[in-house]
């Protein structure tokens, strides 16, 4: 199989699809469709591959995983074995890794409207930084740090004004952007002026995000390039020593055969370089660098499963194949027009294709998974399998037309672990008054 599926994908002697050595129709009777299956040996190899390219070129660097992209109580613990932390961008998921059992010193917290009660609970359990974003929240730190024994550690994060070549939905960078103050203008310096004097606050140094699934370097030191001299500027004008710097994440995963992300050695060179070259140039140390991965964690491993239903042909226009899932448990093909492969799974499907359009089964017209695409003959009841669905998936599901959240299992040497239960119908009115 291609490197879109998990490691080690294969098909048995039965012509049946099967990841970490478990069939996916054994998946399917025991646990009912749509599943989402994640492959743990996938897991654990993208986390040490991530942390290994990196520490290779950047010793004291730090990989912390992006917790917005896909996160539960059970990854929690393989983070912590494989010595990363983890970046939260909520009360909740800061509630889920401490929960957990990550070490409150592995754990940052971001956001854009962080309320006075995240911020407490993040302070309250001794968090390792939090990435500040606004001049609001200054004002709220001032108000919750000013007695504390020990300075809570932040850094700024900075708007750098890089585009990059993505959606411009997870496009970050830019000027115009909820995220981050903006270097050009003015506000970032006098946020670094107010942090710098705000008592039970250490500002160790800046961040910047600019975007999700990049496929090049060019914007990583664009935007370094921009940090750096500023933080060269901060230092001269202010006397503010840069210890900490991170460039975000973003990279980016192979959704289709025909995607060519980098390598991740290759974009913890860049990074690299980009930095001690930089560090040079103005006169700076170089700081301990974080990077901030979800999608390049989670992503590859992260396989749906779904039972094919009814079929519509259209003469001369489209034949339409439905799946029990669709936009409530992967708003991505919706939202930012993504675009994903497939394979059935149940047989090998060996003989005559068709081109159809894969449709989920909510009410609305813009519930399609996949536009086109070639597959064996499909029949209703046939498994169809859906690869590179770990990061943005179950994360951003809902229970739109009532759906019922999918079940979500880890599988490993022959093995299958349920991680989160598939809901009931009982959950559904659990909260109502």
């Amino acid at each position: 199989m291609s490197d879109v599926w998990p490691i080690g994908t294969t098909r048995n002697t039965g012509g049946v699809l099967t990841i970490g050595g478990v069939s996916l129709v054994d998946i399917a009777q025991a646990y009912g469709t749509p599943t989402y299956i994640y492959d743990e040996a996938t897991l654990r190899h993208s986390m040490s591959s991530i942390r290994d390219a990196f520490a290779s070129v950047l010793p004291s660097s730090r990989v912390v995983y992006a917790g917005k992209a896909f996160l539960t109580s059970a990854l929690v613990p393989m983070l912590v074995e494989e010595g990363l932390g983890l970046d939260a961008v909520s009360g909740g998921e800061l509630f889920v890794g401490l929960r957990a059992g990550m070490p409150p010193e592995r754990l940052s917290l971001h956001g854009n409207n962080k309320s006075i009660d995240e911020l407490r609970m993040a302070i309250e359990a001794g968090i390792g930084k939090i990435i500040v974003d606004n001049f609001d929240e200054i004002e709220m730190l001032r108000e919750l740090c000013g007695d504390l024994d020990r300075p809570i550690t932040v850094l700024l994060r900075l708007n750098p004004g890089v585009d990059v070549h993505t959606h411009r939905k997870i496009s970050t960078g830019v000027v115009d952007s909820k995220f981050g103050l903006p270097i050009a203008g003015g506000q970032a310096e006098r946020a670094v002026q107010l942090l710098a004097t705000t008592r039970g606050v250490h500002l160790a140094g800046y961040h910047a995000h600019i975007g999700s699934q990049l496929f090049d370097t060019d914007g990583f030191t664009d935007a370094i390039d921009e940090m750096l001299a500023f933080a060269a500027r901060m230092k001269d004008d202010h006397g503010v020593e840069m210890e900490q710097l991170s460039p975000g994440g973003g990279l980016g995963i192979a959704y289709v055969d025909t995607d060519d992300p980098l390598a991740v050695a290759e974009w913890a060179k860049a990074i690299a370089d980009a930095i001690t070259a930089g560090c040079e140039r103005h006169g700076l140390p170089v700081p301990i660098v974080t990077v901030e991965p979800g999608r390049s964690i989670s992503g590859r491993a992260g396989v749906a499963l779904y039972e094919v239903g009814t079929r519509k042909e259209i003469p001369g226009v489209r034949t339409y194949v439905s799946v029990d899932g669709g936009m409530a448990d992967n708003i991505r093909p919706a939202l930012y027009e993504a675009v994903y492969t497939a394979s059935l799974a149940n047989r090998d499907g060996a003989g005559e294709t068709e081109r159809v359009t894969i449709a989920g089964k909510y009410c609305e017209s813009g519930d399609i998974l996949i536009e086109d695409i070639s597959l064996p003959t499909l029949k209703r009841g046939d498994l169809l399998a859906v690869p590179a669905a770990g990061a943005y998936c179950m994360a951003m599901a809902s229970n739109y037309n009532m759906a019922l959240r999918p079940a979500i299992v880890l599988v490993g040497e022959g093995h299958i672990r349920v991680i989160r239960r598939r809901e009931t119908l009982e959950d559904l009115v659990r909260l109502d008054q």
